[in-house]
This record gives structure tokens, sequence and C-alpha cells, in this order.
């Protein structure tokens, strides 16, 4: 009996006991690969995450401007941001990537990439870049398309930024020639430029500009070109003396509290990996926009007599403007000045703008225009290289310099941005023509344009009651 139990145990050793026993002999596990894989993965998640939620940023903002606009161009509206998220996802595949971060010259990229060639899954040592300070602009723990799709959420929203500008009048055949042709001329450049190694206005060989998540990028050219595009359109028919209030305000505040979410995306996951800078940009975000939101409600309480919906809604988006390039430099405290100096400074943008009698329909260039204006010069004062050793510090920390080279990106940007869109808006207007004609725009633009109705009231009830007569 006691064989039978010593064969057993020794079969069972033989059987079971084998690997453990072999792998007690394998090689030693590599440490430091298991924890960069384990980086890489999730990062790589960190960042997919982040791209998802700036494309929400997308609908949002339809919905913000959406609530604005008469209901009879609530549809068209919703469609100048949605139709953004069809355009630019496949210009930015076929050449608005490679144009905006390729190998090229100071002012744009080369076609190297064209179609994504070349731009795969691995982690290029190009993305790396020379030294470990360009992480804030190339990722060295994802792979190469999960930056190149981080990027094209950027490139989708900011043209849908300028349709705040033109709403109620522009043709939507003009509108989507428009922003191919904005996406492709302008923000690609303007993105190398301040993003791309080697480009004339950045950290990575050029002025050093800091501008860590779009201040001059997405919005001080959107502002800039609605500005522009609001001239050169001319005012809506009813402008000033008919205009209606907007008629959704609820659809405003969940456009505005879903920019908000989105812009979580927008900021932090401009860290590139999931970590400390992205944290500390993750906190300035809220607390820049909570500080904004918070001064225009006194603003409005104070002068108004009632602090209105809209008002926090508005507020909201320019603080996150503001402190969009300022994000990953700036402290906790100084994001606070930031949303509150943004927030004051748009609050009597709009004011002076309706006094100039320019139809910017949604109040663009005031917001986004003039709070990412403050929101690059406030970078140039308050960034500190305490939160963020590869960037630079400010004015506020003995750097007076700083505050000189983010005015002259701002100057540039200004310039690329108004005589680009300028340019653009008239070749369109001698080729297609920019505006509908104008019993289109007094019966809305939903029916005339889409054929559709976003509530069926505006035409429905009248046709229904004219088959009953």
């Amino acid at each position: 009996m006691l064989n039978k139990v010593v064969i057993i145990g020794v079969v069972t050793l033989l059987f079971l006991g084998g690997p453990l026993i072999g792998n007690a002999f394998a090689a030693p596990v590599d440490v430091n690969a298991a924890i960069s894989n384990a980086q890489t993965a999730a990062d790589t998640a960190f960042m997919l995450l982040s791209a998802a939620f700036v494309l929400l940023m997308t609908p949002g903002l339809a919905f913000f401007y959406g609530g604005f606009v008469r209901s009879r161009n609530i549809l068209n509206t919703l469609m100048m941001s949605f139709v953004l998220m069809a355009i630019v996802g496949v210009t930015w595949i076929l050449w608005g990537y490679s144009l905006a971060f390729a190998p090229g010259n100071p002012i744009v990229g080369g076609l190297e990439w064209f179609g994504l060639n070349g731009v795969g899954y691995e982690i290029t040592d190009y993305l790396k870049g020379s030294n470990p300070s360009e992480v804030i602009s190339y990722a060295p723990t994802i792979p190469h398309q999960a930056f190149m799709i981080y990027q094209a959420m950027f490139a989708i929203i900011t043209p849908a930024l300028i349709s705040g500008a033109i709403a109620e009048r522009m043709n939507f055949t003009a509108y989507s020639l428009f922003v191919l042709l904005w996406s492709t001329f302008i923000y690609s450049p303007l993105a190398h430029m301040v993003w791309a190694k080697g480009g004339l206005l950045g950290l990575y060989g050029g002025w050093g500009a800091l501008d860590f998540a779009g201040g001059t990028v997405v919005h001080i050219s959107s502002g800039v070109s609605a500005l522009v595009a609001a001239i050169v359109l001319k005012p809506r028919k009813t402008y000033p003396d008919r205009l209606s209030p907007p008629h959704n305000v609820p659809f405003i505040l969940l456009g505005a509290g879903l920019l908000w979410f989105g812009w979580f995306g927008f900021n932090a996951g401009s860290a590139l990996a999931s970590g400390a800078l992205s944290t500390a940009a993750f906190v300035a975000t809220n607390t820049g926009a909570a500080a904004a939101a918070l001064t225009w409600l006194i603003l409005e309480k104070g002068l108004r007599g009632k602090p209105t919906a809209v008002g926090a809604a508005t507020g909201a988006v320019a603080g996150l403007v503001g402190i969009t390039p300022a994000a990953g430099f700036v402290t906790p405290v100084a994001a606070i000045l930031i949303g509150s100096i943004t927030a004051f400074v748009c609050f009597y943008a709009v004011s002076f703008k309706h006094k100039l009698q320019i139809d910017d329909a949604l109040d663009t260039f005031p917001v986004h225009g003039v709070g990412g204006t403050v929101g690059a010069i406030l970078t140039g004062i308050f960034a500190t290289t305490a939160v963020n050793s590869a960037g630079k510090n400010g004015l506020f920390y003995g750097n007076p310099g700083q505050l000189i080279t983010q005015i002259a990106a701002i100057v540039v940007a200004y310039i690329i941005a108004g005589v680009g869109t300028w340019i653009i808006l008239k070749l369109i207007d001698v080729t297609v023509g920019l505006r509908v004609k104008e019993d289109a725009e007094l019966q809305g633009l939903d029916i005339n344009e889409h054929g559709e109705e976003g509530y069926n009231e505006e035409f429905g009830d009248r046709i229904n009651l004219s088959s009953k007569q």
C-alpha cells in the first residue's frame, strides 16, 4: 500500500510540479519592461478616453449654440457642428494630420504622412522626441495613431466654434466648403507652428510660446475667424431691431455642461499621459471654469439685478477658454485668477460688441477670441516650472520675456486667422455664394436648407391648417 502511495506522489510531482520546478530556473522577469508595458497600456487608455471626451464637446457645442437661435434654425445650427465630425473626420486622416504634425518647415508640415502613411500603432522615434521635455507635445508611451486621433478631435471642434458668429444666415453648402478649406489652410498650419517639432511659435525649436491645449491654435484662431466671417457676411435681416431671446435655455445649460465635461479631455489629455501633469491640468480646468462662472453671475447680479442661467453657462465657457493655454503650466490659485479675469473681460467684450453692432450672432469672438487672448497673455504671467518643468516661468516668476513671446504668438495667430478667413470667404462668395436668400432666412434655415424641422411647429401647423381649410 505504501509503495502505491509513493508511486502516485512521484507521478503527481512529475505532472504538476515539473512546470513549477522548471519556472524556478527560468530567466528572471524584466521588471523595467513590465513597468513600461503597464505605463503604455494606462496612458493609451487615458488618451483614447480623453479623445472621446473631446469628441463629445462638438455635440455639446451644438446644443449650446442651438439653444440661443430661433426654433426655426435649431437643426441648421446643430448640423453646423455635427457635420464637422464627418468632414474633418475624413480630411484629418487624408491630409490634415500630416500638414499639422509631419516633418516639414516652420510654417506647415509636409505630406509624408498623407493618408496616415507610416502612422501606425508603434511608438515611433519621432513621437518620442529628442529629449524628455517634449513629452508635453509628443507622447513617448502611446501608439502614434492614438496621438493622431486625439489631435483629430481638436481639429473637429475648432472650425465648429466659428458657426456661432454666422448662425441663421449662411448657406450650408458654402459653410461646408468653408470649414473644409479653413481646417486645411488655417488650422493645420497653426497647429504645426505651435505644437509640432520645429514649428515657428512653439517650444520645440520655435519662439517658445506656451499653449498647453489650444489658446492660440483653437480659440484665438476660431474667434478671430468668427469676427471676420460676421463682418463679411453682414448682419441678419432682423439685426438689430428684431432679435429673439434664446429659444431653449435648457439646451444652453446642457451644452455648457457637456463642454465642461469634455474639456477635461481637452486640457488634461493634452498632458499626453496619465500622471501628475494631467492631474494639474484637470484641477486647473475645473477651477478656472468655476471661478469664471461665479464671476459672471456676480457681475450680472451687481450690474443687472439678476444672475441668469445663460450668464452662468457663458461664464463657464469663457473660463474654460481662458484656462486652456495655461492649464498645464499654472497653480490652482492662478487658475482662479485666470478664470475670474477672463470672465470679467469677456463680460464687457460682449457688451462692447453689441455697441459696435457687429452681428456675431452667438458672441464667438467676445468669448473665444477675447477669452483665448486673455488666457494666452495670463499664461505668460502665471506659468511656473514648479507645475511643469518642461515649460517656462512667466512674468510673475521672474521671466518677463515670456509675456512678450506670448503676445508675439497672439499677433501671428490673429494675422493668419483673420487674413486667411477673409480670403477663403471671398473665394467662396464669388463661386457658390455665402448667404441664403432673404425669404429663406426669414422663413428659417431648417426647412429651406435641410427640408425638415426641429419641432414640427414652424411650418407643420400652417400646412395642417391649410389642408383643413
